[in-house]
């Protein structure tokens, strides 16, 4: 069963910088999911994503791994209700 969820996804490591953003962009578009990606002060990557809860799983998967220049050492997802907020995945600065 496909039940619309959102998650929020905190990246952790060396994950600015290197076109982690642009890649979580391109797979959640892939995935047809919507909502944002941005770059935290902290030096994390927040995401937080609509849509099915199994393509949201499989995204968080790819971002546990991310692009080549990246180095993922923790990533951490939070379950909310789904609010259907968002009509496209963006990059917010």
């Amino acid at each position: 069963m496909n039940d619309e969820a959102r998650a929020e996804i905190i990246v952790t490591g060396i994950v600015q910088g290197v076109g982690y953003r642009y890649f979580v962009l391109t797979k959640a578009r892939q995935y047809d999911l919507k909502g944002y990606v941005q770059n935290l002060y902290s030096g994390d990557v927040l995401t937080v994503v609509e849509g099915p809860k199994n393509l949201i799983e499989a995204l968080f998967k790819e971002m546990e791994i991310g692009p080549p220049h990246a180095h993922v050492t923790g990533a951490d997802i939070t379950w909310t209700k789904f609010k259907n907020e968002f009509n496209s995945f963006e990059v917010k600065y």
